[in-house]
């Protein structure tokens, strides 16, 4: 007769042979995430230029899944602590920038990442390339291998974006140098291999370029790409454009470009950023500027073809989501801008591709606008584990399963500039916090079906509505318009209840817009 115990025994067994294969069975997870790329820049997307040439993401978003509109973020501090929580930059607690820029720390019982849970589940667990989340980048906690170049931590080498780049590989300091995009993808690749990881585990890897950032370096082989690059000059690229008239100040005065003696468009100045030194290489134009910042992610295209190729060899592209997807785009002349954090889509709107052969549709295009605080809880979801916490965002499986379907969540997006947490919940009256990251002040936006209203959180200044189907330049501010203040209203209202059902402290203490004060 068996014994009790020994039924106990076998029980156990039993239960931690199902959980392990139940691990081993969960698909890996490969995140490929760039910097500063717009959706123009490929060219499966309509808006890009007709001279854009980038198979390989093309062949990605051919085997998934591709989003029209995605807006993971607004700059890549709050984009990458939104991938890692699952949270608008005022849900994360604890994060705070602190020293020489980038410099910034944060709590971790305060402030956890779902890597960590992962880890917990049998994954391995990686992240190679940018790091702009606190000093601490969790090696051993969140990550089990990391080859990171942490800006926090290394500030003056921060603007090294493209070569000469001070990383830690778990944990150990060291200098590189090659072109990084390539760099970190021979090192992804060595990871996808088995190279720092279990062979019989599931994996999941973050990869991070810092392409397509600030200098706009593209690699050597890539210099002379796009000989006959024609970019027309934006409609509202002066600051006397008369399309700039139903706009919030900060977006009048802005004057990034001039006109040359030849009557064309170049920038003004040159690119401003804290931490980079910007020096053209074919020209100060518009033209040349849009070249060069194209040429850049040729880079990315080739290594999104190499990781692709790796996964087919070594059996693994059944069994891998990969995910393609920008921390935010950035703008070219369109509305005076140079720079992303604005909440037009020039300015922040990026590619977004999902592919798993098998699990998706392949060739298919999702109209539907969704946010980065989506990625998260679809991951949890492809990968059948429970959200560790309450998230901001929605599991996507259902667009990604029926690409037009009803969706009734609308798209939050939200800049709190500098400030995180519990320290967004008082709007700043001060213009040294209130403009603090690239002259534009603090604004909350909701995007639902093809239209978008922005809320500029300045007392007394004008909201924003757009039709981005018949107006996806947003050149033209419907709130202005008498026909369109009752959908001024109910999105205003939308904003609202979306900020309450995520807890966001500010949204009692909003100032009043020119139109709640006539």
């Amino acid at each position: 007769m068996i014994s009790v115990r020994l039924l106990v025994l076998l029980a156990l067994l039993l239960i931690t042979s199902a959980g392990v294969s139940d691990e081993t069975s969960r698909p890996n997870i490969l995140f490929i995430y760039t910097d500063d790329q717009s959706h123009r820049t490929v060219s499966c997307y309509e808006e890009a230029y007709p001279w854009v040439n980038t198979p390989n993401i093309d062949a990605l978003a051919a085997q998934g899944v591709r989003f029209t509109h995605a807006y993971v973020g607004t700059w890549c501090m709050p984009s990458r602590t939104t991938m890692l929580t699952g949270h608008h930059q005022y849900g994360v607690e604890s994060m705070r920038m602190e020293g020489t820029y980038p410099g910034s720390v944060y709590d971790p019982e305060q402030c956890p990442f779902w890597p960590r849970v992962l880890r917990e589940h049998g994954y391995t667990t990686a992240q190679i390339g940018k790091w702009h989340t606190g000093i601490d980048s969790g090696y051993g906690r969140d990550w089990d291998h990391q080859m990171v170049w942490s800006r926090p931590k290394y500030p003056e080498n921060a603007g090294n974006y493209f070569d000469d780049q001070v990383i830690e590989v778990d944990g150990v300091k060291q200098r590189i140098s090659g072109y990084t995009t390539d760099w970190y993808t021979d090192r992804a690749i060595d990871f996808i291999k088995g190279k720092n990881r279990k062979a019989d585990a599931p994996w999941y890897m973050w990869l991070c370029f810092g392409a397509v950032h600030g200098p706009f370096t593209p690699a050597e082989r890539h210099m002379q790409a796009y000989p006959d690059a024609t970019v027309p000059e934006p409609a509202d690229i002066y600051p006397d454009s008369s399309l700039r008239r139903d706009k919030p100040q900060y977006v009048k005065d802005r004057s990034r470009w001039v006109k040359n003696a030849d009557g064309v468009a170049e920038l003004g100045g040159g690119v401003k950023q804290r931490t980079v030194k910007n020096a053209p290489i074919h020209g100060n134009e518009l033209q040349d500027w849009v070249r060069q910042y194209h040429q850049g992610v040729l880079a990315i295209d080739d290594s999104v073809g190499r990781l692709r190729q790796v996964l087919e060899e070594t059996g693994q592209t059944e069994n891998t989501l990969v995910v393609f997807a920008a921390d935010q785009g950035i703008a070219w002349g369109q509305k005076g801008f140079q720079q992303k954090i604005a909440p037009y889509d020039a300015n922040i709107r990026g590619p977004l591709i999902m592919s798993y052969p098998g699990k998706i549709p392949t060739g298919k295009v999702c109209p539907t606008p969704v946010g980065g605080t989506d990625l998260p809880p679809t991951f949890f979801s492809l990968i059948d584990l429970p959200l560790p916490w309450a998230m901001h965002g929605h599991d996507l499986t259902p667009l990604l399963q029926e690409p037009h379907s009803d969706w009734p969540h609308p798209v939050l997006t939200v800049l709190t500039g500098e400030k995180y947490g519990s320290d967004t919940d008082i709007i700043p009256t001060d213009p040294e916090i209130l403009y603090k990251t690239a002259k534009v002040p603090w604004w909350v936006s909701l995007m639902r079906g093809r239209h978008k209203y922005i809320r500029t959180l300045i007392e007394g200044e004008v909201e924003e509505l757009y039709d981005l189907e018949n107006d996806p330049e947003e050149l033209v501010n419907l709130a202005f318009d008498t026909e369109y203040r009752e959908m001024v209203e109910q999105m205003r209202q939308e904003t609202l209840a979306e900020l309450r059902r995520t807890k966001a402290g500010m949204v009692d203490n909003l100032p009043a817009t020119a139109l709640m004060m006539r």
